[in-house]
């Protein structure tokens, strides 16, 4: 059998092989893009940091903005994780910027949900606010 040193690999294969990589490596990211809620002067913006079958916990960033008012929410108490049975689990911790001010930014945990579900839901009800803000993502 003979072998092809890289001198023979072509420039043109490497650039095939590198869009056929990237545009996979970009694929399985797109399923679990940033989502944004603008709501009564308040952003929030949502992005799974670590939802793996492999993590104990699961960790979402997460970034609030306004420009009137205080940000005094108590993300650790008022979000939850909805899997597609519609079972709730409550958050473990925040760690991030404390309450107050007009940006914050920080990471949300939670416990992994066993089974990994095909589907995932964040639920954050901010005080004041009728419906809770809802961010969905599939798995799978």
């Amino acid at each position: 059998m003979r072998s092809r040193s890289l001198k023979s690999f072509s420039p043109f294969g490497a650039l095939v092989l590198g869009a056929a990589l990237l545009y996979a490596l970009n694929g399985a990211a797109a399923e679990l893009e940033q989502q944004s809620s603008q709501a009564n002067s308040v952003g929030i913006s949502v992005k799974p940091v670590d939802v793996s079958a492999t993590a104990k916990t699961w960790q979402f960033q997460a970034t609030l903005t306004t420009h009137s008012g205080a940000l005094d929410d108590d993300l650790a108490r008022t979000a939850t994780l909805v899997d597609a049975e519609g079972k709730q689990q409550a958050a473990l911790g925040w760690d991030g910027d404390p309450p107050g001010g007009h940006h914050r930014k920080g990471v949300l945990k939670f416990k992994a949900l066993s089974p990994r579900p095909d589907a995932l839901e964040m639920r954050i009800l901010r005080i004041g606010e009728t419906a809770a803000r809802t961010f969905r993502w599939k798995l799978k």
